[in-house]
Formats: structure tokens, sequence, C-alpha cells
């Protein structure tokens, strides 16, 4: 089999469902910026990381395949493959627990420290665009909302995973200062 079907030379797209759009409509850009989250993981995890945290972004990048496939599926009867509650649950687990082991945070901080850190912050700030993309989609089309709110925990934890990673490193949090 080629990698490369032709299909797409004119623009279009297949969903699932046999649905062929655009390849500038809304779905594809918001499941397109999901991808960029899962590559920009990819760089972070060739980083030496402590287990747990590489155990988990592996989890997320699986999940991730997930929430794209959630995405390109405009059918919501059909509910195989889709983005749960529990997903968001376990992403607010890990955040309670990686937080617990961190100080209180009292300024702004600006992303780095830790190269792995840093980009962390990187991809957290791609998540916040996918975010925002796959809301104007749902303006648009429905979608499970369940994307949504799985992205927008998604930021809190690699914001909390950033700072954690500095720490575990003896990095110290970047102040914002006016």
């Amino acid at each position: 089999m080629k990698i490369y079907t032709k299909t797409g030379d004119d623009g279009n797209t297949g969903l699932q469902g046999n649905f062929r759009i655009s390849k500038s409509h809304p779905r594809i850009i918001a499941y397109g910026a999901v991808d960029e989250v899962n590559a920009a993981l990819g760089i972070v995890l060739t980083n030496i990381l402590d287990d747990d945290i590489g155990k988990l972004l592996t989890k997320i990048q699986n999940d991730l395949f997930l929430v794209g496939a959630d995405l390109s599926n405009p059918n919501l009867n059909d509910v195989k493959n889709r983005v749960t509650l529990e997903m968001i649950q376990n992403l607010e687990r890990s955040i309670d627990k990686f937080e617990s082991e961190l100080p209180p945070l009292t300024n702004f901080i600006l992303p780095g420290g830790s190269i792995a850190s840093a980009q962390l912050h990187y991809a957290r700030t791609i998540v916040r665009r996918a975010e925002t993309q796959i809301v104007q989609l749902s303006e648009k089309d429905e979608i499970n909302s369940n994307c949504i709110i799985y992205l927008n925990r998604l930021s809190d934890l690699f914001f909390v995973m950033g700072r954690l990673i500095n720490k575990r490193k003896g990095k110290d949090d970047i102040l914002w200062k006016i």
C-alpha cells in the first residue's frame, strides 16, 4: 500500500462514514491542531523524564488519537472512539497528584527553566489553540463536548507538569515581572 492516495488532490479529505469535506473545514483544522499537540509531545518525550511523567505523556498521546477520531466522526450516534468523562477525570486526578508536590503559585510564571518544561509549555499553547478551534467547530457543527473539556484540562495538566518538571530538576519557576 502506498502512502499517497491522491484522493485529496482536489482539496477535500475523507471523514469517518465516507463523508468528504474541504481540507479548510473547521473540523479538519480542529483535529489537525490536536495532531500538532501530539507531535509536540513526541518532542517532549525525547527528554529524560521521570517515569510517571513519561508514561502519562505516552498515554495522552494515545488519547489524543482518540480525540482526533472523535472529531473526525460527525455521526454522534456512533458512540465508539469517543472522548469520555473518565478520560477527563484521569487528567484531573493527575493534576491533583502533581500539584500536591508543588508550592502554591503566587505569581504568573513564564515558560522556561528546563528544556522539557519549556517544550511542555509550548505544547500547552498548542492545546489552547486546538481547544479554541474545537469551540469554533462546535459553533458550526454538533460535536462531543467532552473534546472541549478534555483539552481544557489537558492545558491545565501541562502547566502543572511544566512546573513539576522544573521542580524535580532543581530549576526555579521563572516569575513574570513588570
